[in-house]
């Protein structure tokens, strides 16, 4: 139903020009639950790239998933994996913190057989990397 809700909103109006696909981080909420399996993330952005064909630009969560998880979410219909996040601090109070380095990203997004780009928030192209 929610992803319903966007793909509906986005027909009526273009007016994203990106989706990301977050799990539920349980830690350090009063709503406890469990965390999403990495098979259900990957699954659920795969749908999601699919089904919200309308947006141009499905980014995986390298935040929420850690490096190897973001970096399998270029071969599951993320296009992005984001930013290095200088500072992020809604997952991170959720008890969830990762660190990403400018090479590392770039390593990340080559080992999964694709070009690395820094870009800006309307997606132009600002440098490639190699």
């Amino acid at each position: 139903e929610h992803m319903e809700k966007v793909r509906r909103l986005q027909d009526e109006t273009g007016g994203f020009r990106a989706f990301i696909t977050w799990t539920f981080q349980p830690g350090h909420t009063e709503l406890g639950g469990e965390k999403a399996s990495s098979w259900d993330y990957l699954t659920t952005l795969a749908l999601t790239r699919l089904y919200l064909d309308n947006i141009a630009h499905i980014q995986g969560s390298w935040v929420t998933q850690g490096e190897r998880i973001g970096q399998l979410t270029l071969g599951f219909g993320a296009d992005d994996l984001g930013s290095i996040m200088l500072e992020e601090n809604v997952v991170k109070a959720a008890g969830t913190r990762y660190e990403m380095s400018i090479q590392k990203m770039v390593r990340l997004i080559e080992g999964a057989g694709r070009e690395a780009a820094q870009r800006d928030t309307e997606y132009r192209v600002l440098k490639k990397y190699r």
